[in-house]
């Protein structure tokens, strides 16, 4: 399977049209359409549903233009990586979301090499950890522990209080603290990552079946005030998150006893870094250091 092949096909995949995006990628229709047949020929695989207007992937193409997202961006970043490796530009890459601290260091190397870019990826855990072991994405940010096996990591000496966050008119955020037992007198809305979910149960003394569980999520995507607003659920959560979301009508409230969670910056064991990639490494050190 060419490279070429995989950028045609993402093309096709984007615009939703093959005259679209053979204009875009300056070939003929008949060539492009051709060449998408023949890479269906290859995997043995149907890759497209074609209506009159428009074209739609089927679930393997599907998992085909994720693949070959992963890939093509490999291969950029690889091109990339060789032709500057004496230099200190170009792009690093994160997944997760990103701390202070790592934000601090980001905008120190910025001033120091105004030639380097930040890529930030937000997906779920399963699919951060995918890019990261694919080598699409420099770093990522995790919850400590880490997997010591898999990865390098430094601990970012950052941490955050668990807790709900609940309408201000309510009883939870009248007392100011989530004890054990409100956390299965309210409806919740859960991340749906098991780890976490064992986290909160162990800390509750609970089990799932206790809870009241309204709704779950792997992304949010905007602002998770919204779930609480429109009276779906107390929405579980780290302050960190929700810092300046607050206001008038939400409040954070902390889980007490405290239960805490701690964030490092992971990379792939062994993995060859990009002398800009060092380079931030570098400046998270010192600002640990500091």
């Amino acid at each position: 399977m060419e490279i070429r092949l995989l950028r045609y096909f993402l093309a096709v995949a984007h615009e939703g049209n093959i005259t679209r995006a053979a204009e875009a990628l300056h070939i003929s229709q008949p060539s492009l359409s051709k060449q998408m047949m023949e890479l269906e020929g290859q995997l043995g695989k149907k890759l497209f549903i074609r209506g009159k207007r428009r074209i739609f992937l089927t679930d393997d193409g599907r998992l085909l233009r994720r693949r070959a997202e992963e890939i093509v961006e490999m291969v950029d970043r690889t091109v990339r990586d060789l032709s500057a490796r004496e230099e200190v530009s170009g792009s690093v890459s994160f997944g997760g979301n990103p701390t202070e601290r790592i934000l601090e260091a980001c905008s120190e190397m910025r001033r120091e090499y105004p030639g380097v870019d930040f890529q930030f990826y937000s997906g779920d855990a399963i699919d951060v950890t995918e890019r990261l072991d694919h080598g699409s994405i420099d770093f990522a940010v995790f919850l400590e522990p880490v997997d010591v096996m898999k990865y390098e990591y430094l601990s970012l000496n950052e941490s955050s209080r668990w807790g709900l966050l609940v309408k201000q008119d309510g009883e939870i955020a009248r007392r100011g603290f989530v004890s054990r037992d409100d956390i299965a007198s309210v409806p919740l809305v859960f991340h749906r990552r098991e780890g976490l979910q064992s986290l909160i149960l162990r800390w509750s003394g609970k089990k799932i079946e206790d809870l009241d569980i309204a709704a779950t999520y792997n992304v949010v995507n905007g602002e998770p005030g919204k779930f609480v607003r429109k009276g779906l659920g107390c929405f579980i959560t780290t302050e960190d998150l929700v810092s300046g979301m607050t206001g008038d009508d939400l409040v954070f409230c902390p889980f007490e006893p405290e239960l805490r969670i701690s964030y490092a910056l992971v990379w792939k064991r062994y993995k060859e870094m990009s002398r800009t990639a060092e380079k931030f490494l570098e400046s998270v050190r010192r600002n640990l250091k500091d």
